[in-house]
């Protein structure tokens, strides 16, 4: 999903229908970091399979993803945090940032796969101190 014909890493991450959950695929831009990271993972003079691979080489199933971030976030010292943890952070911190993209929720909506708009605003927690920001800027 992260790879062209040719093996090599490309600026964006192609979901397909049969891999997203609910046929919601989508193409998502992928962070310069990300892309930097995703450089130093795969290994040298190697073109094609999977980036990420397990200990023996091999492609991740979804449940060792899910572990492999599980322990990860563990190691940084992020207690509670998992895969799905992060995809709500992700979703929190586009929608406060998309007008500065000249974007909408709509964007954030798309990116994140999601059929309706609830959906997504589901996933956006508040912030006590933006509200009073807000407020003070009325």
């Amino acid at each position: 999903m992260v790879v062209d014909a040719q093996g090599r890493l490309t600026s964006q991450i192609e979901l397909h229908d049969a891999a997203a959950k609910k046929g919601s695929g989508r193409t998502i831009p992928m962070h310069p970091e990300l892309s930097l990271a995703l450089r130093r993972l795969q290994p040298r003079g190697v073109m094609d399979g999977p980036v990420i691979r397990s200990e023996r080489g091999q492609a991740l199933r979804p449940s060792s993803v899910v572990n492999w971030f599980a322990r990860l976030y563990r190691e940084l010292g992020l207690d509670g945090c998992s895969s799905h943890s992060g995809r709500r952070t992700f979703i929190t911190n586009a929608a406060r940032l998309v007008f500065r993209a000249g974007g909408s929720l709509r964007d954030v909506q798309q990116l994140a796969g999601h059929r309706s708009i609830e959906h997504t605003q589901a996933y956006i927690d508040g912030d006590s101190r933006a509200k009073r920001r807000l407020v003070n800027l009325l």
